[in-house]
């Protein structure tokens, strides 16, 4: 029994080895989640319509943010793959390619700002609301490059395996981004009370910080020296090609999938202030559980991409088994929390005036949040394997599988709330069943095996 625990735990695609990469990832994205939860948790004490707008401005935002994410995101596994092949020369050249795409998106966001703004009328949002989501929308717009730039340098050190200086770059951005909330949404220390205004600029300076933390580690001059970052800086034609190749479908896959998302939140949305209520409640607990599974896709799809790049797809598979026992293990954590916790987590967002919209929510999002406990396993196999595939290049076939996934559910729950009157526990319930079907199939692809055949770089 001690030697196949230990045979789990150490050499190449052990949990070892994944937790030293997924460990400084999970803090990161928790750090991320934390940085969301503060936002929304200040804005609740201001009453449920800025916590709402919040959620839906922000999503809507990112919405439009995502395509460049995804495609940005893949230089982790370009990195990677050419790290673990021996040409870690070319991994700061990937980068840079990057580092173009975010500096030629940041013009075309601000430009689609208007209508993401003329989508909130039209999609029914509370009059309550919705002045305050377009006011959100309109500050974090100019946070945007600082935003992508980030990424695209987290990206970087994740490929590389360096992953602690990502956390450090996190951590400053989450204790910036934490205490201009407390004195810009309600005014502390003599500053002007912004509320949700004061949320949207707090985010972007936590940005700015970790964009300064990161680009300092990358041009200190034993990085440099190591990695030929000077060289870095042109354009190359072959790299860009690979990125934007195996990039492009993660992009649309993102943008696409956060399209539906951005959508199933405004069909809830739209069901009345109680419902919205509720499920923000929902989502902003989901989102607490579910991000830092995404340090563990970073670290999975990183050490696939290494792996694969080495020529070890046995070793690959090793990483993402690892991946998926790491993920199940805080997926528990999560589970017993939703299932005999749910009325406390709710009230954490009970604002400090009585709410008549709030209470009637409450019993709602306590269902809604023990429903959730059943998918919280299968979330972090769906992590597990979609960094796996990403790792390895296999981002066509997935693209292809979520976007239909996402794009089949939105008229689902619509017609379940407007055609079949059905309530907003019956359509989570739904929700939650479809996510469970989608992990099936994404097991069954990676059980395959055609990403082994898959040559990158």
């Amino acid at each position: 029994m001690i030697q196949k625990i230990k045979s789990i735990y150490q050499g190449k695609g052990g949990v070892a080895e994944m937790l030293a990469i997924a460990v400084p990832m999970i803090i990161s994205t928790a750090c991320d989640g934390v940085m969301t939860f503060t936002d929304r948790f200040f804005l609740a004490k201001l009453g449920p319509e800025q916590m709402n707008a919040a959620m839906g401005g922000g999503v809507m935002l990112q919405t439009l943010m995502f395509f460049f994410v995804g495609l940005v995101g893949y230089s982790t596994a370009l990195s990677a793959q050419y790290y673990g092949s021996g040409k870690r020369e070319f991994a700061p050249v990937a980068a840079f390619q990057s580092m173009l795409v975010v500096a030629a998106s940041y013009p075309l966001i601000l430009a689609l700002v208007p209508f993401v703004k003329y989508l909130f009328t039209v999609m029914g949002i509370p009059e309550s609301q919705i002045g305050y989501q377009c006011d959100y929308v309109d500050v974090l717009a100019l946070g945007v490059l600082p935003a992508l730039m980030r990424h695209a340098f987290s990206c970087y050190f994740s490929g590389i395996g360096r992953t602690k200086v990502v956390m450090f770059a996190t951590l400053t951005a989450m204790v910036v981004n934490v205490a201009l909330d407390y004195i810009l949404i309600f005014g502390n220390f003599g500053a002007p009370a912004l509320g949700i205004k004061g949320a949207a600029t707090a985010t972007i300076c936590g940005s700015i910080s970790a964009v300064m933390i990161l680009a300092y580690a990358y041009f200190r001059r034993e990085h440099r020296i190591e990695f030929s970052v000077m060289k870095s800086f042109r354009f190359d034609s072959t790299v860009m090609k690979q990125l934007l190749y195996f990039g492009y479908p993660a992009g649309v896959e993102f943008f696409l999938n956060f399209c539906a998302f951005s959508l199933m939140i405004l069909i809830f949305h739209s069901q009345g202030d109680a419902v919205a209520t509720a499920s923000t409640i929902m989502f902003n607990w989901d989102l607490v559980a579910f991000i830092p599974l995404l340090g563990i896709e970073i670290a999975v799809t990183s050490l696939v991409g290494r792996y694969m790049g080495a020529g070890e797809p046995d070793i690959a598979h090793r990483s993402a088994m690892s991946g998926i026992r790491t993920g199940v293990w805080y997926s528990c954590l999560m589970l017993v929390a939703f299932v005999f916790l749910p009325e406390s987590l709710v009230n954490v967002f009970r604002p400090e005036v009585e709410s008549a919209v709030f209470d009637r929510a409450v019993p709602t999002a306590v269902t809604m949040i023990r429903i959730a406990s059943v998918y919280v396993l299968a979330e972090s196999m769906m992590v597990a394997l979609i960094g796996a595939l990403r790792g390895a290049g296999d981002t066509h076939w997935t693209m292809m599988a979520s976007v239909t996934f996402h794009w089949c559910t939105v008229p689902v729950l619509y017609v379940m709330f407007n055609w079949l009157d059905m309530s907003a526990v019956i359509v989570w319930s739904a929700l939650v069943a479809g996510f469970m079907c989608f992990c099936v199939v994404l097991f069954f692809r990676y059980r395959g095996g055609k990403w082994r055949e898959i040559k990158v770089v």
